[in-house]
C-alpha cells in the first residue's frame, strides 16, 4: 500500500516517540504543544483554500484544502479533526506542513458547526458519526482519482475507526489506509477521566464553553429538538451528551451513545490497514482502556508510546516542534508499519 510523493525524508520517524526532558507529564505534553509548539522549523503559515459542500439533507460542510501537487496528481490525505477542532488546530497545521514537504495534498473537512458558521440542519456531530465520514470520503472518491488516505485526531479518529469497522472490506475501495491519533476509543472510560479533577477544571470547561452556546442556538432554531435548560445546566460531557448529543442523534441517552459510538469493541472488524496511535499518558483516556494485540484485526497496527499526551507529541528544544506525529502517519501510509 505504499503511497506516492517524496517519502525519503520520512524514514527517521520509525524512531519511537520520546518526549523532551523539559516537557514532563501527560498534562504538559497535551497543553503546551497545543498552545506554544511550532508545526515545523522555519515555515510560513499555511494558506488554506475553502470549499463548501452541500449535504444530502440540505445542510453544508466546509472543507479546507492545501494542494501540494496538481489536483489528482498526488496522494490525498483527508484529516478529521477532534472535538471543537478545525483546520486551525495545532495538529492540522502540523500535518499541513508535513504534507507540503512530502508532496501530498491535504483536506480537512469540518464537522457541522465547526467551520465558524452555524449549520442549517437539526444535527451536529459526534464521536460515532461514521455515516457522515462515509459520505465525505466517498465524495472525495469522486473528486480525487489519485490515492486517498484518511486520518482522524481524537473524536475524529474514533469516528473514522467506527467507519472502518462498519465498512469492512468495502473500506479499501474508498481509501488505501486509515490512522487514528489519540482517539477516545472507549468513550465511557474517557468520559470518566475527563470529568475528574484537573481534567474537569480545564478540558471539560474548555469544551463546554463552545459546545453549550452552539447547542442552545441550534435548539432555538429548531424548537423541540432538545431541552435548552438541561443543556445550559450541563456541567460535564456526560450531562451535555445526555441533554443534547444523544437525543439529537438518535441515542437513548449518554450511556447508549458512549457504548454504541466507541470503536474499541469492534477493532477486530477492520479490514483496511489502520494505525491506532495512543500515548499511554493521555489525560483523556487511561492506559488501562487501551486495546491489547488480541483485540484487533490483523491489519491494525497498535502504537502506544509511554509519552505524548493527548494529540501532543512535541519534540526537540524549547518550545518544541510538532513534526513527529504527522511524519509517523505519513510513514505508515507509505510503508504499512
Amino acid at each position: 500500500m505504499p503511497g506516492e510523493g517524496r517519502g525519503d525524508t520520512l524514514d527517521h520517524v520509525l524512531t519511537p516517540y520520546a518526549a523532551p526532558r523539559w516537557l514532563p507529564g501527560g498534562q504538559a505534553q497535551t497543553i503546551w504543544p497545543a498552545l506554544f509548539s511550532r508545526p515545523a522549523p522555519h515555515t510560513d503559515r499555511c494558506v488554506w483554500v475553502r470549499q463548501r459542500w452541500d449535504t444530502p439533507d440540505g445542510d453544508f460542510i466546509d472543507v479546507d484544502r492545501i494542494d501540494a501537487a496538481r489536483a489528482g496528481a498526488g496522494p490525498l490525505l483527508i484529516m478529521f479533526h477532534g472535538l471543537e477542532g478545525s483546520s486551525r488546530s495545532h495538529y492540522a497545521r502540523a500535518m499541513a506542513h508535513a504534507c507540503l514537504r512530502a508532496g501530498w495534498n491535504l483536506a480537512v473537512p469540518h464537522f457541522r458547526g465547526c467551520s465558524g458558521e452555524p449549520n442549517r440542519a437539526p444535527r451536529a456531530y459526534h464521536s460515532g458519526d461514521w455515516q457522515e465520514i462515509d459520505w465525505i470520503l466517498r465524495r472525495f472518491g469522486v473528486s480525487h482519482p489519485g490515492p486517498r488516505y484518511a486520518a482522524g485526531v481524537s473524536l475524529g479518529g474514533n469516528a473514522l475507526l467506527r467507519w472502518a469497522e462498519e465498512s469492512g472490506h468495502s473500506a479499501a475501495t474508498v481509501v488505501q489506509a486509515v490512522a487514528s491519533i489519540s482517539a477516545p476509543i472507549d468513550l465511557a472510560a474517557g468520559g470518566d477521566a475527563i470529568s475528574r479533577g484537573f481534567n474537569r477544571m480545564v478540558y471539560t470547561r474548555m469544551f463546554l464553553r463552545t459546545l453549550k452556546p452552539k447547542a442552545i442556538a441550534m435548539v432555538r432554531r429548531h424548537p423541540g429538538l432538545a431541552d435548552v435548560h438541561a443543556i445550559a445546566a450541563a456541567s460535564d460531557l456526560y450531562a451535555f451528551d445526555s441533554a443534547f448529543t444523544a437525543p439529537v442523534h438518535g441515542f437513548r441517552d449518554a450511556d447508549d451513545y458512549w457504548r454504541r459510538a466507541s470503536s474499541k469493541p469492534q477493532l477486530a472488524s477492520i479490514r483496511v490497514p489502520a494505525l491506532v496511535l495512543n500515548a499511554r499518558n493521555d489525560p483523556f483516556l487511561p492506559s488501562s482502556a487501551l486495546p491489547a494485540p488480541g483485540e484487533i484485526a490483523p491489519r491494525v497496527w497498535l502504537e502506544q508510546p509511554e509519552q505524548g499526551g493527548h494529540a501532543g507529541f512535541a519534540q526537540g528544544g524549547f518550545p518544541g516542534l510538532l513534526g513527529w506525529m504527522p511524519q509517523r502517519v505519513l510513514h505508515f501510509f507509505r510503508h504499512g508499519r
